[in-house]
């Protein structure tokens, strides 16, 4: 087969133009609201779950750090629509772009260690120097701890489009393979289906357990600095 492994995660674009903008906004557009006073069980369900979520992320921190709830869970409902919708056949995933998740998690990072200097700058800083550091290493442990620090935006982009991108191409290669074995041994097609089944359920869990992922990360910088 020579078919491109990767053209599905290539970014779409419509009679020239860029797509992805226009795939990034419909997720929001599933999330169903009511008007009514009383709400239908899909919408007391998901505000259970929101409830939930946001409760468990925001059980840790003081009053200051309780301001970002919302941003925190409009951010995990983002990313877990999108996962989940990357899941449909000819479909593009944003979260498998490293430029994306970049640009999600720098300004994140960046805005909980700023606030972090304003109000905390003592402890802040302390986190550079561990207490009771001989010495000599003073100097190669600031400059340990300034990198670890830098790097953290970075491994949380790297982290969620490594994982989506490795299921997205394992089930790729699984859906091509039960393809061509169609046609040779139909047990065989059957075990590979199955195994594809199995694989599609996994992938589910995944996309819900990287959005919580991605956001209790941010939940714990924002917790560390405030």
């Amino acid at each position: 087969m020579n078919e491109n492994l990767f053209a599905s995660f290539i970014a779409p674009t419509i009679l020239g133009l860029p797509a992805a903008v226009l795939i990034i906004l419909f997720p929001p557009l599933l999330i169903p609201t009511s008007k009514y006073l009383i709400n239908n069980r899909l919408i007391t369900t998901q505000q259970w779950l929101i409830k939930l979520t946001s409760k468990q992320m925001m059980a840790m921190h003081n009053t200051k750090g309780r301001t970002w709830s919302l941003m925190l869970v409009s951010l995990i409902i983002f990313i877990a629509t999108t996962n989940l919708l990357g899941l449909l056949p000819h479909s593009f995933t944003p979260t498998t772009q490293l430029s994306m998740n970049l640009a999600m998690a720098i300004p994140l990072w960046a805005g909980a260690v700023i606030m972090g200097f304003r109000s905390k700058i003592k402890n802040a800083l302390a986190h550079f120097l561990p207490q009771g550091t001989p010495t000599p290493l003073i100097p190669m442990l600031v400059i340990i701890e300034t990198i670890s620090l830098l790097i953290q935006p970075v491994a949380l982009a790297v982290r969620l489009t490594a994982n989506i991108t490795a299921g997205h191409l394992l089930m790729h290669l699984i859906g091509s393979a039960t393809l061509a074995m169609s046609t040779i041994n139909l047990p065989s097609t059957l075990i590979i289906f199955t195994i594809l089944i199995l694989l599609t359920i996994l992938e589910i869990a995944v996309a819900l357990i990287q959005a919580y992922v991605f956001t209790l990360l941010v939940s714990l910088y924002l917790h560390d600095n405030t």
